[in-house]
């Protein structure tokens, strides 16, 4: 029996790499049972980062969650997807602004089919706005903000920090 403050609430995970994996890494340690969607054959990159054979990065932003495949590019995965929202109370997405509107996954039909549903959208420059489009990373963000820039030595190029900040915040 899984333990913790959100142990009753059922989180939908789609998306990869780092911000959407590691939002849903915060809500199963503290107890949500998380349904994290991949891709069909490869799964989510973060599986291969890591050293040899010990892929740390993957089992800790794995822990507490159950994995599942769908590709969400064609209508068996988007229904597949719609049938894990509609036993969930929040989805987390991490893709490109406009791409779970084209897969007929937006805000809008979601809510119209599960109006108590809660979504936590995360994009390097937000849903609207001048750079909406833009892929966003947590590298830029962080050199953007100033963030590259103070971080290493005066001689040398800004360094990258040991943890992706940009995307660990905007995660949290």
């Amino acid at each position: 029996m899984t333990t913790g403050a959100l142990h009753d609430i059922r989180v939908v995970e789609l998306g990869q790499l780092l911000a959407g994996p590691f939002c849903g890494q915060l809500l199963g340690d503290m107890g949500a049972d998380v349904i994290k969607v991949e891709p069909p054959v490869t799964g989510d990159p973060m599986r291969e980062w890591g050293q040899g054979d010990d892929k740390v990065h993957w089992e800790v932003i794995a822990r507490n969650k159950r994995s599942v495949s769908a590709n969400l590019r064609v209508p068996e995965g988007q229904a597949l997807v719609r049938k894990l929202i509609a036993n969930a109370d929040v989805l987390i997405e991490n893709f490109k602004p406009g791409t779970m509107e084209k897969w007929g996954l937006g805000p809008e039909t979601l809510l119209a089919e599960q109006p108590g549903l809660i979504i936590a959208r995360m994009s390097g420059y937000g849903q609207t706005g001048p750079y909406a489009t833009r892929a966003g990373f947590g590298g830029i963000g962080e050199a953007m903000g100033g963030w590259r820039y103070i971080v290493g030595e005066p001689d040398r190029p800004p360094s990258r920090m040991g943890v992706s900040i940009g995307d660990t915040l905007t995660a949290t």
